[in-house]
């Protein structure tokens, strides 16, 4: 069936030159973009963790600042609110001691009122009681 004649030998180096070949044709620089596309996705995985850890770090950081603002904001509003009260107890005893000082003055007005009143009643009493007699006994007797 086969012939071990000079043939084999010529098939034989015929098989190792189209080895070689496609070696240095097809499989050397096949293999080299296939090794560079490996370091390429390689890298690039390292990068792209990287800049997740960057970026997970910088999401930590915002955060704590966020964090840090709101307690911020939250202690001015707190201050704001501390004072607002404080502006406003003072502004109603202010107006409370205002208040009973118009009282004061309004019951001292009266009372001066009420005695002008009275003076003046009794010297219409007064009157009207001179003119009561005057009528009932005449105006000689009133004389001394």
């Amino acid at each position: 069936m086969f012939d071990f004649d000079a043939t084999l030998p010529l098939m034989a180096l015929q098989f190792l030159l189209l080895a070689a070949l496609l070696n240095a044709i097809f499989y050397k620089p096949m293999t080299k973009v296939l090794d560079d596309r490996d370091n390429y996705i390689r890298t690039n995985n390292l990068e792209a963790g990287e800049r997740l850890a960057k970026a997970e770090r910088l999401t930590k950081e915002y955060e704590q600042q966020l964090g840090d603002a709101r307690r911020q904001s939250q202690a001015t509003v707190e201050a704001a609110l501390a004072e607002a009260k404080k502006i406003t107890a003072e502004k109603i005893a202010e107006a409370q001691k205002e208040a009973q000082a118009q009282r004061e003055q309004a019951s001292v007005e009266i009372e001066q009122q009420k005695q002008e009143a009275m003076r003046s009643l009794e010297q219409q009493v007064d009157a009207l009681s001179r003119q009561i007699l005057e009528k009932l006994l005449g105006p000689t007797s009133l004389v001394r």
